[in-house]
């Protein structure tokens, strides 16, 4: 009889199962910049991205130009990007005039949001959480009417920085209204500030998984305390294959200060492959996008990768390496 397969195992060798990278930092991380990216460099690094091999791209958000000046050429970024067969062009839509924005440029999906804690619905949204899901419910028959698919995003799902851990029913009992009453094509999970933890994120993932088998989840993670990774492992092990990312780990929350930014897309890409995964990711491809950001945002990114290299980026020997040599052997 063949022993049993601990999870640890199988989250170390992923004998080329299909993990989907989704990135977001052309939307979640451009936003909390202070320099405005312009447009067309805007459009050169969602192309890049394409060209590497991501699953999703959210591609900008269409918000009031007022609350997010650096997205105010959401129309134009989206309706002029080279579109690749295969990657899904996603936006942000935060009511009915964005979703209608978004339909007229052509995006493929709208991503909807509001928050599992009804503080930070409040203080990010201005909505209880009632108001908010009317409102979605408004924005994704839109959507339906337009033939553009829908997914919901649930802020705060693994904790709110006001009022700590949200129960897992909570969280449950707003998935089951997404897809059964907005029927959303797909749900993610968030962690806004960045205070989930593994083990947290294998119960709630399985949770998910045991009631909606068939429903397309994603976890969207925050490198705020160091377990970025270290999360995605433990929502592949408990059965998630879709994960939101950002190049060069930019991003953030105002809602939690000194929070990093997302996950990085560059270095989750290279540790699953490392780990035998299949994310369909080109990294070389996917570096050269990322290092396209300082000069753009103006300042150094998180990207451990895009500073020390792949692991086998090897380095030159010393120029007097022969002589070490020939020393050590007494030569």
């Amino acid at each position: 009889m063949n022993a049993p397969v601990s999870p640890v195992s199988r989250v170390w060798s992923g004998a080329g199962r299909r993990v989907h990278l989704q990135e977001v930092g052309t939307r979640d991380g451009l936003q909390v910049e202070e320099r405005f990216v312009p447009t067309a460099d805007k459009i050169d690094l969602v192309n890049r991205l394409s060209a590497a091999g991501l699953a999703k791209i959210e591609v900008t958000s269409f918000v009031s130009p007022k609350a997010i000046p650096q997205l105010r050429d959401a129309e134009i970024v989206l309706r002029e990007i080279e579109r690749r067969p295969g990657t899904v062009y996603t936006a942000l839509v935060p009511n009915a005039r964005g979703a209608e924005r978004a339909i007229e440029s052509r995006a493929d999906e709208l991503n909807l949001v509001m928050s599992a804690s009804e503080s930070h619905n409040l203080a990010n949204l201005r909505m209880t959480r009632a108001q908010s899901f009317a409102a979605l419910a408004q924005t994704a028959a839109l959507a339906r009417a337009a033939g553009v698919r829908v997914n919901v995003s649930l802020s705060c799902s693994f904790g709110c920085p006001m009022e700590g851990d949200v129960p897992e029913a909570t969280v449950l009992g707003w998935c089951e209204r997404f897809i059964t009453e907005l029927r959303a094509d797909g749900v993610t999970l968030c962690d806004t500030t960045g205070m989930a933890w593994p083990t947290q994120v294998a119960a709630l993932t399985a949770a998910f998984r045991a009631r909606w088998p068939g429903s397309e989840l994603t976890l969207h993670f925050h490198n705020t305390r160091g377990m970025g990774l270290a999360n995605v492992l433990a929502g592949i092990d408990a059965g998630a294959d879709r994960f939101d990312a950002s190049f060069g780990g930019i991003g953030g929350c105002p809602y939690a200060p000194g929070a990093t930014g997302n996950v990085c897309t560059e270095e989750i890409a290279h540790a699953l492959a490392l780990m035998g995964y299949d994310t369909g990711v080109d990294l070389a491809l996917l570096l050269d996008a990322a290092r396209c950001l300082p000069a753009l945002i103006g300042h150094d990114i998180p990207s451990q990768l895009v500073k020390a290299g792949r692991r086998l980026d090897l380095h030159p020997r010393p120029a007097d390496f022969e002589a070490i040599r020939g020393r050590a052997l007494g030569r």
